[in-house]
């Protein structure tokens, strides 16, 4: 019974077991997929430009009081697409990730594998809400911020390119900072980061998280980089705390 179980396992690594030029065709593939995924959502998304950016992401500097304004001939055409593509790669997150959890199966145990689907709707979700933050915390008091710092005697005017990119940017920037547990259960699972190395390091990390609020914030603004700094101290707790269950249950 025992060597058949073992005959069962080495067949089972054996079929896992791909060369590098099979590694590459998958990865090709993959890619493939999500560029497939990527091009339906930015259709999906250019159906619907002109609510996404006059209901969605021209709001905020609504609210804020800031003014906008084009500058470039094809501005507002480019703004658009830009727009359609960004929410394309939104919309398309579930196949990216699916399609990059499915690249990496094979590094995986095979009850971990079963588990691909939860995997790709958690990071997902983890991005989402990293958006949702940015765009519901983040945005409104850093535009205020820069809406209202300043002489009276200069009138702030943004151009309508260097707001969309701030927008962008922040909301980008944030959900991929809400990545970091599903990051760190990645690389506990390959064995590269221990929660005791993490807890170690955690002052360490304080520095980090600071530099990068920094280069994620626009400008110089100390608001929004208070702010993200604030939840990825809660994700950095957060993550030790997967990865330590992680641990327990390989």
């Amino acid at each position: 019974m025992e060597d058949l179980t073992t005959t069962e396992n080495s067949e089972e690594e054996g079929e896992m077991e791909m060369t590098f030029l099979e590694h590459l065709e998958e990865l090709r593939w993959r890619v493939i997929y999500s560029l497939i995924g990527l091009v339906i959502g930015t259709i999906i998304c250019w159906i619907f430009v002109d609510f996404l950016v006059n209901q969605v992401l021209l709001l905020p500097a609504k609210h804020a009081g800031v003014q906008l304004q084009n500058l470039k001939p094809f501005g507002q055409l480019m703004l658009f697409f830009e727009v359609a593509v960004v929410g394309g790669v939104i919309i398309s997150l579930p196949n990216i990730f699916y399609q990059f959890w499915r690249f990496i199966a094979p590094a995986l145990k095979k009850k971990e594998r079963k588990y691909i689907t939860s995997i790709a709707a958690f990071s997902t979700l983890c991005f989402l809400i990293g958006i949702v933050f940015a765009y519901y915390v983040m945005l409104p008091l850093s535009l205020k911020f820069a809406a209202q710092f300043g002489s009276e005697q200069i009138k702030n005017v943004f151009a309508i390119d260097e707001y969309m990119s701030i927008i962008i940017s922040i909301m980008l920037g944030s959900g991929l900072v809400f990545e970091l547990p599903m990051i760190s259960f990645f690389l506990t699972k390959l064995g590269i980061l221990t929660p005791k190395f993490m807890s170690k390091y955690r002052r360490h990390a304080i520095v980090i998280i600071f530099i990068a609020s920094a280069f994620l914030t626009p400008g110089t603004d100390p608001v929004s980089q208070i702010i993200l700094a604030i939840p990825l101290f809660l994700l950095y707790e957060i993550s030790i705390i997967i990865s330590k269950l992680s641990i327990r249950k390989s």
